[in-house]
Formats: C-alpha cells, sequence, structure tokens
C-alpha cells in the first residue's frame, strides 16, 4: 500500500477533529486550524501550519516533530540577513508556546518544514504528524493538505506569537 493509500486510509477511520489535545484535565496543549501545503506538484519539500494553544497555567514549548512522508521534518522559521533578505533556517531548541498563550505557525513565520517528500502532497491528501512538547509530550494530529489556502495576513511582521 502506498504512502497516500495509508493516509486515505487512515482519514477514513479517523475523524478530523479541528482541534487535537494533549493531558487529561480541561487545561491543555491544543492545536487549532492545521494545514499543509507544498509550492508546487512536483515539489521535494512541503510545510505545515497551525496554531499551538497552550491552556495549562506552565509554559511550554514544542521541541519536535516527526512523520513518515518524508525523510527529514523539522522545525523552521524566517529570519532576515543583514541585507533585508528573508532566509528560512531550522529552529533547534523549538517554539515556547507561553501559559494561557497561542503560538501561531504561519507562512513567512515559524512552521513545520518537510524535506525530501517521499510522495508529492495532493490537495485533500491528510497527514499524520506528531508533535513533542517539552511538558505536554506527544500530540499526535491530523494535519489536511490544502494547496488552495492563501495565506493570511500577506504583508504583516514575521514571527509568530500571539493571535
Amino acid at each position: 500500500m502506498s504512502i497516500k493509500q495509508n493516509l486515505l486510509a487512515a482519514a477514513a477511520v479517523l475523524t478530523l477533529a479541528g482541534t487535537a489535545w494533549a493531558g487529561e484535565d480541561t487545561a491543555k496543549i491544543s492545536v487549532s486550524d492545521p494545514y499543509a501545503r507544498s509550492s508546487t506538484a512536483n515539489s521535494a519539500s512541503g510545510a505545515a501550519f497551525m496554531v499551538l494553544n497552550n491552556g495549562t497555567d506552565q509554559d511550554d514549548r514544542l521541541i519536535a516533530v516527526a512523520s513518515d512522508i518524508a525523510e527529514r521534518v523539522e522545525l523552521h522559521t524566517h529570519v532576515e540577513d543583514a541585507n533585508g533578505v528573508m532566509k528560512m533556517r531550522e529552529v533547534e531548541d523549538g517554539f515556547p508556546v507561553a501559559a494561557g498563550e497561542s503560538h501561531e505557525l504561519r507562512r513567512g513565520g515559524d512552521h513545520v518544514m518537510f524535506l525530501g517528500l517521499k510522495e508529492p502532497l495532493d490537495n485533500g491528501d491528510v497527514i499524520p504528524l506528531t508533535l513533542t512538547f517539552e511538558r505536554a509530550g506527544e500530540v499526535v494530529i491530523e494535519v489536511p493538505v490544502d494547496l488552495e489556502r492563501k495565506p493570511a495576513g500577506a504583508g504583516m511582521s514575521h514571527g509568530s506569537k500571539g493571535n
């Protein structure tokens, strides 16, 4: 069975909820509005975007991501160099999510990067993604591929805290 067939089978079994939760009590880490995309049909890379919500009373940090759809899955951001050129780079220490706050992973800012895609991302596919938080541990989510979605806040400042 191909990766796409596995993903479609998983999608048929799982009901896509808009939010995934970690923890057992009512105050939790949640993930909302996830989606993934690649820039072209034959891209060797893709990215995922979402909002990380910390409903706990303790700061947490997204420290790792994993998925079997690519050779490498990393946390990335965009930074401006001395010449004013935006460049993407890996963020090895992860993304902080303050207690009671949210951290948005969005285009032009912090995001999940898929490097060495094993198959092209097709609109409507569903990607299994494991997020590992410093305190909350693993949160497994299903990320729909949306190749038609327009970036929110185009032209706004880079970064990702809040909203």
